[in-house]
């Protein structure tokens, strides 16, 4: 059976980023759907596993571990199990990312 997770507009105040954790629908995999405003981002933190992530719109800094990589529409970037890292929009515009986390539920460690 097919299942779909309507989109829904956020509310004004409310963040516009999407958390869907693959659990809630049988599945083995989860994800944020980013939409970052500039100079907004994630705080660093770590994952027990590989994330991954795809650039669809704006400029993102990355810093895993040491490295620092700049980002841009098209772009995959990924970030080894257990390595401290963050993202940052560093555009003029919207950041939007598909952060792609191979668990059924997304384990997240500020550090």
């Amino acid at each position: 059976m097919v299942m779909i997770l309507r989109h829904r507009e956020p509310q004004p105040g409310e963040s516009r980023t999407i958390r869907f954790d693959g659990r809630e629908a049988g599945g083995p995999v989860s994800l944020f759907l980013v939409d970052a405003a500039p100079g907004q981002g994630s705080g660093l933190h770590v994952h027990p596993y590989v994330e991954t992530w795809v650039v669809r719109r704006g400029e993102a800094e990355f810093i895993v571990g040491d490295e620092v990589a700049h980002a841009s529409p098209g772009d995959i970037v990924v970030a080894p199990a257990s390595v401290p890292h963050r993202f940052t929009n560093v555009g003029e515009d919207r950041l939007e990312l598909v952060c792609i986390h191979p668990s059924d539920t997304i384990l997240q460690i500020p550090v």
